[in-house]
């Protein structure tokens, strides 16, 4: 299985053929002062582009409505992120996400009131959902392919405050580049937990080269974690 994760980009006016980058400032915009009508704006927008974007992902060149997917998104707020993905109950999932920032929660909270009822095609997240088995995944990064099969993960539990701190280790890790090693120790836990659950539940979170011989899998940190929840 492959992460159909081709289009995760921050919304925006930046130009459709520039990498995303978290660090890069975004030209000013004006947000929104009423979340609702700003949802409204966007699934309105939304409709007008569902064709050429079914179409795009039928052809897989999600690239091609990149730009009017920035522009779009900036309707509901500049600093939310969206990706398309492939669906858990439809065949796509388009995600909405403030990366838990409390001050974007109205924005994201508005737009899934305001979305239309899930179907087989498309259904809708407002954070970065788990994949069903992230052991199944293989990530292309440059010259590397990655399977999150292999990552290994040690686990101690800070029950005072009720979270998890986690070493991650993958033997492709140290062939990487900082910003690729970067990606790659956070990619498999977002994976495993979903954005929201890994926001909430992951303390320190630290990369080793050396798999620590108390290691877990991933669907193992996934279980610790529904434990800890629970």
């Amino acid at each position: 299985m492959k992460l159909l994760r081709k289009l995760r980009r921050r919304a925006g006016n930046q130009p459709a053929d520039d990498p995303p980058d978290p660090r890069t400032p975004w030209p000013t915009q004006p947000v929104p002062a009423d979340a609702a009508a700003a949802a409204g704006q966007f699934w309105h927008a939304w409709q007008e582009l569902l064709p050429d974007v079914s179409a795009a992902l039928g052809d897989r060149e999600p690239q091609r409505v990149e730009h009017r997917m920035c522009a779009a998104v900036a309707l509901l707020h500049p600093r939310l992120q969206f990706s398309l993905e492939r669906g858990q109950r439809a065949a796509y999932a388009l995600v909405i996400s403030g990366q838990e920032d409390p001050e974007l929660r109205p924005y994201t909270d508005a737009w899934l009131a305001a979305a239309p009822a899930e179907d087989a095609t498309w259904e809708y997240h407002d954070s970065v959902p788990a994949v069903p088995d992230p052991t199944e995944v293989t990530v292309n990064l440059g010259d590397h392919r990655i399977a999150l099969a292999d990552v290994r993960v040690r686990a101690t539990v800070d029950t005072a405050h009720g979270v998890v701190d986690v070493a991650v280790h993958h033997p492709a890790l140290a062939q990487l580049d900082a910003a690729s090693r970067s990606a790659m120790t956070f990619l498999p836990l977002d994976a495993t937990l979903g954005e929201r659950a890994a926001a909430e539940h992951l303390g320190h979170v630290d990369v080793v080269d050396t798999e620590p011989s108390d290691s877990l899998g991933l669907l193992q940190l996934r279980e610790l974690v529904e434990q800890l929840r629970r």
